[in-house]
């Protein structure tokens, strides 16, 4: 099965500030992730990360290596995290089936060598979408389910922020190498993630904004110094550095997943920041 891959290089701050929004959008922006019968890869210089989206209807959709990886099979040096954003589908781990409904989450541990993605109704297909890092041992795959994640609810409806934060893939419900994932629920009328914003050196961020349509979201990344936007559109990913705010508004609520890797697995590890860091003068 011959799936292209598209290579996705950072860049530091000078050349970040130096850029247009469409050079902004062409260089962190991943578009087309969804396309009916269709599985998409980016490879991410940051942290080696490989984000990709499968939407399988009559078929199912496996999960190539490819050379770029330079492994007998993806998963050989590699763990993958799976959110099903679509109907109900199956994913197929080694001849082991998983049924994801919508907002189920698989773990996929290192080592399995054929994973395949399937629509339990072609005509109401799954939207598998999934984030991978390098992974330096295995761990067994699991599935977890909407309502087994960890709920955090956080923000307040006076500053148009209030969340219910599930996080599927972390310590204590499943064991990774440096894998951490799951997604963010803006209630009715409200519009803002993650603010204030913060940055964790040791660790990059991926949002994947979803239920946006017809609305868009405007994410916000850079320097605090000098924060950059770009719009989003719905089923649309965006990868920030490590040094980067990655925090966004919506002109009316919306779901993101959300993925970190890096050198640790802890949460609270954060710089965070004052709203009145933003955009401050040295």
């Amino acid at each position: 099965m011959g799936v292209e891959m598209d290579y996705r290089e950072s860049a530091d701050r000078a050349g970040m500030g130096r850029m247009s929004a469409g050079q902004l959008r062409d260089t962190f922006v991943i578009a087309d992730l969804f396309q009916a019968g269709v599985l998409r890869l980016s490879y991410l210089e940051i942290e080696r990360a490989v984000v990709g989206g499968a939407v399988p209807t009559t078929t199912a959709l496996t999960l190539p290596t490819h050379p770029e990886l330079a492994s007998r099979f993806f998963c050989e040096r590699r763990e993958v995290g799976v959110i099903n954003i679509g109907d109900t589908g199956v994913v197929t781990l080694d001849g082991s089936c998983f049924e994801l409904a919508r907002h189920d989450c698989l773990y996929i541990g290192r080592g399995v060598e054929a994973v395949s993605f399937e629509s339990s109704d072609p005509a109401r297909p799954a939207r598998f979408y999934f984030v991978s890092y390098p992974a330096h041992a295995s761990h067994p795959s699991r599935r977890i389910r909407r309502e087994e994640a960890r709920v955090i609810a956080a923000g307040e409806a006076c500053n148009a922020n209030r969340r219910v934060i599930r996080q599927a893939i972390r310590p204590g419900l499943v064991d990774t190498c440096q894998l951490v994932m799951g997604f963010t629920e803006l209630e009715l009328g409200n519009v803002w993630n993650t603010m204030p914003p913060h940055t964790h050196r040791r660790r990059s961020e991926i949002y994947m904004y979803f239920d946006a349509s017809p609305g868009r979201v405007m994410h916000l990344m850079g320097e605090p110094s000098d924060p950059r936007a770009v719009f989003m559109d719905e089923g649309e990913a965006v990868f920030s550095p490590s040094w980067s705010i990655h925090s966004g508004v919506g002109t009316a609520n919306y779901s993101f997943v959300w993925s970190m890797g890096g050198e640790n697995l802890e949460f609270d590890d954060m710089d965070v920041l004052a709203v009145s860091d933003l955009g401050a003068r040295a």
